[in-house]
């Protein structure tokens, strides 16, 4: 009896224990040109640290102070910037005072050109100083991103303007969100929305949903022309923030070409980036991008652009005669350019393609074919089979006692035939996402933990039956109560798991189809019980009345029992068609994503 018990500990030990990342030592040379933490949520609106200055000129090699201060926060980010071009590589360079708060960094290619905290240690203030360079700008501005805790922070704090000695000051505040971006390119306006006419005959395309039309308000576009030594290229969705795509050797974010159409009060900002990891796009200071065109009408954003097939001179571009998987994907952008985070899964094409080869028209899929195997399994496993077997263990063990299978009574087999096929699809989909992860996923909040923990129980109990005691033995009872408590907790962690797997943007479920489909099942499976539950009941009832009239006894318990079972068929018929009928429906919302 305590192998199993063993089995578990050492199971829940390997499910739950997980290295946990973060980057608290503050080198987040990843922030350099965006300065936004990658933590997964929007920053704040309103400001609660200021940044000041010593003085308000300078000239080439002097020293200005810098402070920061404000509340307790754990972490910073500063920089200086050409005040006239705050979307520019940093100026200058810091040297520090306290070491132990404060660290310098590299950014591109000038040397402890910004600062950032050592550690997660509490500050109110901090104090740097800044060298200015023999190149410096007319004006300077300093920036600050500060983090109060992980998920509460502010980006580009605007701080004091400097100038040096005989320049105009600028007349007015130049704060991001009134920061008017310049381009080395010329840019004209859209004057009508993109057609798919040519798709699969003269221009390569993508479309979701399939076959839509790019001028309407819900189609994500992206069409590829080739023309002679370029390509000429359109995209389109419905975003009011930016939308991007990428061309990556594999189906993972990371090391891939990116293409950004970005919102910046109400002008588009076409740029290139490339992908590091899953951190934030690094967008480049130079473009190799020409006749850029952008319309942002109803909510629609819409970019076109032409660059050439091959890009010698920009290393991070990639040829466009290679196939690649490309992914689509839209998000949030700040009033001053800032991109966030995307909310939801990026679409991505079923393989990878060569734009420049022959003309096709396609779609993709926000949901991975694991991640949706995943899903649909253990659908089948915990809406399907556990129910319909819980529901024949606990009422037909008088229906089918006396008809047996394979030398068990009928019930039995029936329950454990179920229950192994459980425990079969749930193994199955439990190794999926660590397939497709390759590892444990951070992303993914409590449902991995949740899974863990379902699977463990669910491993579990088999290896409890198989020492399950005779009917009649004295711990019986005790196994009995045993069994059915580990049943329950894992049915109803299992049913939490899946409201919170369908909320993940891996799965990325039409909503709130998906939701409402498991509330429907949970109140089905409820009141199909407690109709069970009553119907025993007055079952129990009826035979009592019948024995204490002592009239007929037999021939009228055997006429109740009869219409008792013949009631119990029938609803578990309906019950089995209600589960097939939700079933489909999770299977049909998985289909269209």
């Amino acid at each position: 009896m305590e192998l199993p018990g063993l089995a578990v500990a050492i199971w829940m030990f390997v499910c739950f224990y997980t290295p946990v990342g973060g980057y608290p030592n503050g080198k987040v040379r990843e922030a350099c040109t965006s300065m936004i933490p990658c933590h997964g949520s929007s920053p704040q609106l309103l400001p609660e640290h200021t940044i000041t200055v010593n003085g308000t000129q300078f000239k080439p090699g002097d020293s200005i102070e810098v402070r920061l201060s404000g509340p307790d926060f754990e972490g910073f980010f500063i920089q200086a910037r050409d005040a006239e071009h705050l979307d520019g590589p940093a100026v200058g360079s810091f040297t520090l005072v306290d070491r132990r708060l404060s660290q310098l960094l590299t950014c591109g290619r000038t040397k402890n050109s910004a600062i950032s905290q050592t550690n997660k240690t509490k500050k109110k203030h901090i104090k740097v100083y800044w060298i200015a360079p023999g190149d410096a700008p007319k004006h300077v501005q300093f920036l600050a991103t500060v983090v109060k805790k992980y998920r509460t922070f502010w980006v580009k704090i605007p701080g004091p303007i400097v100038s040096q000695p005989d320049v105009l000051s600028p007349t007015t505040p130049l704060h991001l969100s009134s920061e008017a971006l310049s381009t080395s390119y010329p840019v004209s306006y859209l004057s009508k929305p993109f057609s798919a006419s040519g798709c699969g005959s003269m221009k390569f395309c993508i479309r979701n949903p399939s076959n839509c039309d790019p001028g309407s308000a819900s189609c994500f576009f992206l069409s590829f022309r080739k023309e002679e030594s370029s390509v000429f290229i359109e995209m389109s969705g419905p975003s009011e923030g930016y939308l991007a795509f990428a061309l990556s050797h594999d189906e993972w974010m990371g090391d891939d070409d990116a293409y950004l159409c970005v919102n910046e009060d109400h002008r588009v900002r076409v740029c290139t980036a490339h992908l590091k990891g899953r951190s934030c796009p690094f967008l480049d200071s130079e473009n190799a991008l020409e006749d850029v065109s952008w319309r942002l009408v109803d909510g629609v954003l819409q970019c076109s652009f032409r660059r050439s097939i091959r890009l010698p001179a920009y290393r991070e571009r990639y040829n466009l005669d290679a196939i690649y998987y490309i992914f689509l994907a839209d998000g949030e952008a700040s009033e001053g350019g800032l991109i966030y985070k995307h909310h939801r899964q990026p679409l991505i094409t079923d393989g990878p393609y060569n734009v420049t080869g022959p003309p096709q028209d396609i779609g993709g899929s926000r949901s991975p074919r694991l991640i949706r195997a995943h899903g649909a399994l253990m659908f089948v496993a915990w809406i399907t089979t556990v129910s319909i077997g819980v529901i024949v263990a606990r009422f037909f063990k008088p229906v089918w006692s006396h008809t047996f299978l394979f030398g068990k009574e009928m019930w039995f087999q029936v329950h454990r035939m179920l229950m192994l096929t459980t425990v079969t699809l749930t193994s199955i989909s439990f190794v999926l996402p660590f397939i497709y992860r390759g590892g444990w996923s951070h992303q993914a909040g409590f449902h991995p933990y949740l899974g863990c923990a379902v699977m463990a129980l669910t491993i579990f109990q088999p290896l409890m039956a198989g020492f399950r005691p005779s009917r009649h033995a004295p711990r019986r009872q005790l196994f009995n109560w045993f069994h059915w408590s580990t049943g329950t907790t894992a049915r109803i962690l299992a049913v939490v798991a899946m409201f919170l797997g369908m909320d993940l943007p891996a799965l990325d479920l039409p909503d709130p189809w998906g939701t409402y489909t498991m509330i429907g099942f949970v109140a089905w499976h409820v009141g199909i019980d407690v109709l069970l539950e009553i119907h025993s009941y007055c079952l129990i009832r009826k035979v009592e009345l019948i024995e204490d009239d002592r009239v007929q006894i037999l021939q009228s318990l055997t006429s109740a029992e009869a219409e008792g079972h013949l009631f119990k068929q029938v609803v578990l018929t309906i019950y089995i068609c209600g589960n097939i009928v939700f079933l489909a429906a999770f299977l049909l919302a998985i289909n269209r994503i």
